[in-house]
C-alpha cells in the first residue's frame, strides 16, 4: 500500500508482520550485551540489543529472551543473571554469543564464576550481577526483570553497536 496523504510525498506503508518489524529496527542502533546464567549443564549466556534501563530506585533493568533459544531453559529457572555491556574491540565475542551452536565459554573467551555463581565476561566495558525479578511472556520471548545487586562499570573503551544488521562502532 502506497499512501501520500499525511505521511509525505511518497511514503510505502506495509502492514504489521516480522519483516516490518525486523526492517524497522534495522535502522535502530542498539548496544550489545550479553547476558550470561549457571545452568545444570553448564554457564549459558546470548547476545543481547534489548536491554533497557527501567528503574533508578530500585535499580531495575530488562531485557528480552526468545524462549526457542538455547539459553531459555537456564534463564527460566535461575535467580540470577549477569549482564555485560560489550565494547567495540569485542566483536567477535558478540558474534559468538550469537551463534547457534557456538562453544561460548570455550577459548578464546575470557570469563571467570561470579557472585551468585553468575559467569562474568573478562574485558567488558561494564558487568551487573542481577536477580531476576519476573520474567513476563512477551509472544516468542519472554521480557526478563531484573534487580542489579552489584557490578563494575569500569571498564575501559567504547560501546559496541548493532545497526543495519551488523555490529558496528561510533563514529565520532
Amino acid at each position: 500500500m502506497t499512501a501520500t496523504s499525511d505521511l509525505g510525498a511518497s511514503a510505502t506503508v506495509q502492514l504489521a508482520s516480522p519483516q516490518l518489524l525486523r526492517a524497522v529496527f534495522r535502522r535502530h542502533a542498539a548496544g550489545v550485551a550479553v547476558i550470561t546464567a549457571r545452568g545444570d549443564a553448564g554457564p549459558v549466556g546470548f547476545t543481547a540489543t534489548s536491554l533497557t534501563s527501567v528503574s533508578a530506585e530500585p535499580p531495575l533493568l530488562s531485557f528480552g529472551v526468545g524462549t526457542g533459544g538455547s539459553s531459555w531453559p537456564a534463564i527460566a529457572a535461575t535467580d540470577h543473571v549477569g549482564v555485560h555491556i560489550l565494547g567495540e574491540h569485542q566483536e567477535e565475542l558478540a558474534a559468538t554469543f550469537a551463534r547457534s551452536g557456538a562453544d561460548r565459554f570455550g577459548a578464546p573467551t575470557a570469563w571467570r564464576e561470579g557472585p551468585e555463581g553468575v559467569p562474568v565476561l573478562d574485558g567488558v566495558l561494564a558487568w551487573m550481577v542481577c536477580r531476576v525479578v519476573t520474567r513476563v511472556p512477551a509472544g516468542d520471548h519472554r521480557i526478563v526483570l531484573a534487580e542489579v545487586v552489584l557490578g563494575d562499570p569500569t571498564g575501559a573503551g567504547r560501546p559496541l553497536l548493532y545497526h543495519q544488521g551488523r555490529f558496528s562502532a561510533l563514529r565520532d
